[in-house]
């Protein structure tokens, strides 16, 4: 028996919370790497929806690891969690790319909505390709920090928890945006559906004539 010569256990780092692998990381890369690995495709999902470009959103998400790793050492968590961090600092690499390159700000909605928003409200459904439209035109009227935070939810799959931290407010805050949020698109789905009702006559009469 070579009991000497035995290596300890390593340990299984993709078991720990992200508040202790952000203590070893900063001595330990294995340590950061899982971090990376934890949330690389959520903080890639959340850049690209919001420059519309698979190229730029792959050289951004690489600039929030690049930036995160680089000033780890001095991260404390102090009410906002490692993961939270991360979408501040791409929320931030992500502004300044568009104000740089003078950009409009691109949501590519279609692949949006078929990623899991889905709007319920009475005899609205996003099935039919002209309802679908008409939610499409909704989200793009809305204010840019809502449409932010359906991001969050539909594409990241946060929780109101998690999304105020990332835009720093509170839990009840973001549940009241969201609320106002959903209010505000069947408002704009309604008065859409009102428009084409009151055109109808008149696209009749033209046809007609």
């Amino acid at each position: 028996m070579k009991l000497f010569n035995r290596h300890p256990k390593q340990k299984d780092l993709t078991r720990l919370d992200d508040a202790e692998l952000v203590e070893l990381a900063k001595d330990n890369q294995e340590a950061f790497g899982v971090l990376y690995e934890r949330y690389v495709e959520k903080i890639y999902k959340y850049i690209y929806y919001r420059t519309g470009n698979h190229q730029d959103a792959e050289d951004l998400t690489a600039g929030v690891f690049y930036r995160a790793m680089a000033h780890i050492e001095n991260y404390t968590e102090r009410g906002v969690p490692f993961q939270a961090w991360l979408y501040r600092i791409a929320h931030n690499l992500v502004a300044n790319w568009h104000r740089d390159r003078s950009r409009r700000k691109i949501i590519p909605l279609e692949e949006f909505v078929s990623s899991g928003l889905h709007f319920d409200a009475p005899d609205s459904h996003t099935e039919d390709q002209e309802e679908r439209e008409q939610l499409l035109r909704a989200i793009t009227n809305l204010p840019e920090e809502r449409q932010q935070l359906l991001m969050l939810k539909f594409v990241s799959h946060l929780s109101n928890a998690e999304i105020g931290d990332i835009l720093d407010r509170t839990e009840g805050a973001i549940k009241s945006l969201y609320h106002r949020t959903l209010l505000a698109l069947r408002d704009d789905i309604e008065m859409q559906q009102s428009g084409r009702a009151a055109d109808a006559p008149e696209r009749r009469k033209s046809v007609k004539g």
